[in-house]
C-alpha cells in the first residue's frame, strides 16, 4: 500500500460494497424461502406426478443453490467492512499528518517524504535552507532521524521529520491491513460452477474461520451474548443490536447463535441450517476421503468364513469406528434436510431447525420445529427416549410429523407447531435406561428451551401459547427432572400440559409433586414391551416410591391406548388416520380436553 493508493482511498466504497453483499445476502435467504416454503409447497398442493417431482427437486436444489450464496455473501459483507475499519485507522493517521504539514506550508511527496521551506535564525548571513524529510518506522532509524533533526537550524525539520514518521506509519499498518485481506477475500470467491457440492460447503467453514480471524478487532465493537445467560437476557441481547450487527455476527458465528434459547425461530434457524450444510459437506468430505473397504473382507478356507483378512482388519482399526460415526451423523442430516424438503406434502408447514450440533452431548442435537412456534396458537414439545441418537433421528421427527398432522386437523383455523426436542445424551440401551443421571443432566437444559420458546413467543406476539410437554419412554424421565430441577422461585415448567407415553417413571410418586396440575397431566401406556419397560422402571426406581404415571395413585389423567407395542403411540394407517393413542395426544395439544378418551 502505497501513499497515494492510501490517501485516495474511499473507504466509503468498501462499506457500500460490504451493503451491496449484504442485500444480495438478503435477497438470495428470500429466493431460497420462497422456493422451498411457498413455490414447491404449493405444486405439491396443486399437482401430482413424476414431472411434479422432478420438477420440485430442481427447486430444491436451487435452494440450496441460494442458501449458499446467502451465507457467502454475508461472508464477504463482513469481510469488507472488517477491511474498512481496519483501514479506518491508518486513513485517519495519513489524512491528520498530511493536514499537519499542509498547515506548515510543507509539501507531501508523492512517496509519503515531506519537504519543508527554508527558516530560521540566519547563519554565516544565510537562511538555514529546506529540505526533505523521509519517514521511517524502525526504531533505530527513527531515533537517528529526530536526532539530526533536533541538530539542525532549520526549525522546520523536526515537524517534517514527525509527519514522514507519522506517514509511514500510517502506510505501514494499510500495508499489514491490506496483505491480511487480500487472500482471505480471493478464498471467497466461489468455483465457477452452477454445482454446490459438500466440498464447497466444507470450504464454508474455512472461509467463516478466515474471516473470523480477520476480523477480530472489528468485532469486537459487537455486543457479545450475555455469559450463560437465560432465555429472557440473550433476547434482550439481540434485540439490543443493529441489523448489520446481528447479520455479522450470525455470519461469523452461526453455532453460538443457533443455540441460544430466547432468539427467534427464524433467526436460530438461518444459523443451524448453515452450521447443518457446513458440518454436512465436512463429513461427507472426510468419508470420501478414507481408503475402500479392502475385499476379500473374510479369510475362507472350506465352505465357511472363518475370520478377517489381516488387511481388513488393519483397515478397521484405523478407519472402522470413525466411518460408522460419519455415516451416521451424515443419516442424521439427510433426514433433516429430507424433512425440509417435504414442506407441503400432506399440509407439512415450514421446518425450523431450532438446534443442531452432530457431536452434541455424545449423541448429536436436533431440534427441529413442524411450524413456527413463535407465533404457534398451540405448541408440542417432544422429547424422545433411549436408544435416540442423530442417526436414528427420522423415525422421531416423523412422530412429531403425524402429531402436527393430526392435530391441525383437530383445530382448523389454529396455528399448530410440534417440536423434536433431542438435545440430551439419551441412554443407549435398556440397561443404561434405568439410571436417573442421564435425565439429571438433560432436565435443567429441557426446562431452558420451553423457558426461551415462551420467551420467543412474547415477544413476538405479546403472548404465550398453549404448550404441551410430551415425553416417550426414556423423555418422560426427563420431563420429571426438568421440573423438579427449577428453584422455588422458578416456579413450574413452561408448559400447560404434560403428556408421557410409555413412562417408566418420573422421578415421583404425585403429579403435583412435579408442579403440574393433576388434570393437566396425561399419561397413557401399551402391551407387550411397553409393560416391560414402564414396569422396569418401576422396580428399578425412576419412578418415585414404586409409582409410576400410569399408576391411578399418580394423579393425572390415564389415556385409552391402541399402541401395539412401545413406538407405536404416533401410528397411522395407510390412508392417514390416526391411531386413538395418536388422536388423544393430538386433543391434548389443541386443548380439546373434553374429547380425550380415558381408560
Amino acid at each position: 500500500m502505497d501513499f497515494a493508493a492510501l490517501k485516495s482511498l474511499k473507504l466509503s466504497e468498501f462499506e457500500d460494497a460490504a451493503d451491496g453483499f449484504r442485500s444480495t445476502s438478503g435477497m438470495a435467504s428470500q429466493a431460497k424461502d420462497t422456493l422451498e416454503n411457498q413455490i414447491t409447497a404449493a405444486m405439491r398442493k396443486a399437482l401430482a406426478g413424476e414431472a411434479v417431482d422432478a420438477a420440485v427437486g430442481e427447486l430444491q436444489d436451487l435452494s440450496k443453490n441460494f442458501h449458499y450464496i446467502q451465507v457467502e455473501c454475508g461472508l464477504v459483507s463482513t469481510a469488507l467492512n472488517a477491511f474498512a475499519s481496519d483501514m479506518q485507522s491508518a486513513k485517519k493517521k495519513l489524512d491528520a499528518a498530511v493536514a499537519d504539514a499542509q498547515a506548515r506550508k510543507f509539501t507531501v511527496r508523492s512517496d509519503g517524504s515531506v519537504s519543508y521551506p527554508a527558516a530560521g535564525d540566519k547563519v554565516d548571513g544565510a537562511t538555514p535552507k529546506g529540505g526533505t524529510a523521509g519517514g521511517t518506522t524502525d526504531e533505530t532509524a527513527n531515533a537517528i532521524n529526530r536526532q539530526a533533526a533536533g541538530f539542525d537550524p532549520n526549525p522546520n525539520y523536526v515537524y517534517a521529520q514527525e509527519c514522514a514518521d507519522r506517514i509511514a506509519e500510517a502506510l505501514k499498518e494499510a500495508t499489514e491491513a491490506d496483505q491480511k485481506w487480500a487472500p482471505t477475500l480471493r478464498k471467497l470467491k466461489a468455483d465457477d460452477d452452477l454445482t454446490v457440492s459438500d466440498k464447497d460447503w466444507a470450504d464454508t467453514q474455512k472461509d467463516m474461520a478466515g474471516v473470523r480471524k480477520g476480523a477480530e478487532h472489528y468485532l469486537d465493537g459487537i455486543k457479545l451474548p450475555p455469559r450463560n445467560g437465560d432465555p429472557a437476557e440473550n433476547a434482550e441481547w439481540w434485540k439490543s443490536l443493529t441489523d448489520d450487527e446481528r447479520a455479522d455476527y450470525i455470519s461469523m458465528h452461526p453455532d453460538r447463535v443457533g443455540a441460544l434459547n430466547g432468539l427467534p425461530a427464524d433467526v436460530r434457524d438461518e444459523a443451524n441450517r448453515t452450521v447443518l450444510n457446513e458440518k454436512h459437506g465436512e463429513y461427507r468430505t472426510r468419508l470420501e476421503s478414507m481408503p475402500p473397504e479392502p475385499e476379500p473382507k473374510y479369510l475362507s478356507v472350506g465352505p465357511k468364513p472363518n475370520g478377517y483378512t489381516a488387511e481388513w482388519r488393519e483397515w478397521n482399526e484405523k478407519y472402522g469406528d470413525e466411518r460408522k460415526e460419519l455415516q451416521s451423523a451424515l443419516n442424521g442430516m439427510d433426514a433433516i434436510q429430507k424433512r425440509f424438503d417435504s414442506t407441503g406434502e400432506d399440509g407439512l408447514p415450514e421446518a425450523f431447525l431450532l438446534g443442531f450440533d452432530p457431536e452434541g452431548k455424545g449423541d448429536g442435537k436436533v431440534i427441529l420445529a413442524n411450524g413456527n412456534p413463535d407465533t404457534a396458537d398451540h405448541t408440542a414439545v417432544f422429547v424422545p427416549g433411549t436408544s435416540t441418537d442423530l442417526g436414528g433421528i427420522g423415525g422421531n421427527l416423523n412422530k412429531s410429523d403425524n402429531l402436527w398432522k393430526t392435530s391441525s386437523s383437530l383445530a382448523p383455523g389454529d396455528e399448530v407447531s410440534t417440536i423434536t426436542w433431542f438435545d440430551y445424551d439419551a441412554p443407549d440401551n435398556i440397561p443404561e435406561a434405568t439410571h436417573d443421571k442421564y435425565a439429571e443432566k438433560a432436565g435443567p437444559a429441557f426446562r431452558d428451551f420451553l423457558d426461551g420458546n415462551q420467551t420467543a413467543h412474547q415477544y413476538a406476539t405479546g403472548t404465550t401459547a398453549h404448550t404441551t410437554a410430551i415425553g416417550h419412554s426414556y423423555g418422560s424421565t426427563v420431563i420429571g427432572d426438568a421440573a423438579k430441577s427449577g428453584t422455588w422461585t422458578d416456579g413450574p415448567l413452561a408448559a400447560d400440559d404434560v403428556l408421557v407415553a410409555g413412562s417408566p417413571g418420573m422421578q415421583a410418586d404425585r403429579a403435583a409433586d412435579l408442579g403440574i396440575k393433576p388434570d393437566h397431566m396425561w399419561a397413557m401406556g401399551a402391551g407387550g414391551l411397553d409393560n416391560v419397560v414402564r414396569e422396569g422402571g418401576r422396580g428399578m426406581g425412576l419412578g418415585d416410591n414404586w409409582t409410576i404415571p400410569t399408576d391411578e395413585s399418580f394423579g393425572g389423567n390415564v389415556m385409552q391406548s391402541d399402541a401395539g407395542d412401545h413406538s407405536a403411540y404416533w401410528d397411522m394407517d395407510g390412508n392417514g388416520n390416526a391411531s386413538v393413542s395418536l388422536k388423544n395426544q393430538a386433543r391434548v395439544i389443541v386443548g380439546d380436553y373434553k374429547g380425550v378418551t380415558l381408560e
